[in-house]
């Protein structure tokens, strides 16, 4: 049991480690079906105000980065930081309520 937290939080400190210091470096490009309709020219079919931007965490987020942060990379940090904490948080509390405790062995 012990081995096991060890490894869950050693993996937890490398995927926080790599969205604060790695994912302020990422490439600017268009990434995935941005540029895939901007290729395909279908990216001016896109609504103004599309389903994702209505949803409360849109007033925080804006594409991968914090809006109340004005320094992009610290604030590109923080989002990725936030994500990876809620996609952990996420996976740990689907992870408790579907796995059955073992019942303690008799003698």
């Amino acid at each position: 049991m012990h081995k096991n937290r060890i490894f869950l939080f050693s993996g937890l400190i490398l995927a926080l480690s790599i969205a604060a210091f790695i994912s302020p470096f990422t490439s600017k490009d268009p990434d995935g079906l941005d540029r895939v309709s901007q290729d395909l020219k279908f990216e001016e079919k896109a609504t103004e105000k599309p389903p994702t931007k209505q949803l409360p965490f849109a007033n925080i987020f804006e594409e991968y980065s914090f809006k109340a942060v004005p320094d992009q990379k610290v604030s590109t940090a923080l989002a990725g930081i936030t994500g990876t904490l809620v996609v952990f948080g996420l996976a740990w509390g689907v992870g408790k309520l579907t796995v059955r405790k073992s019942e303690p062995k008799q003698k």
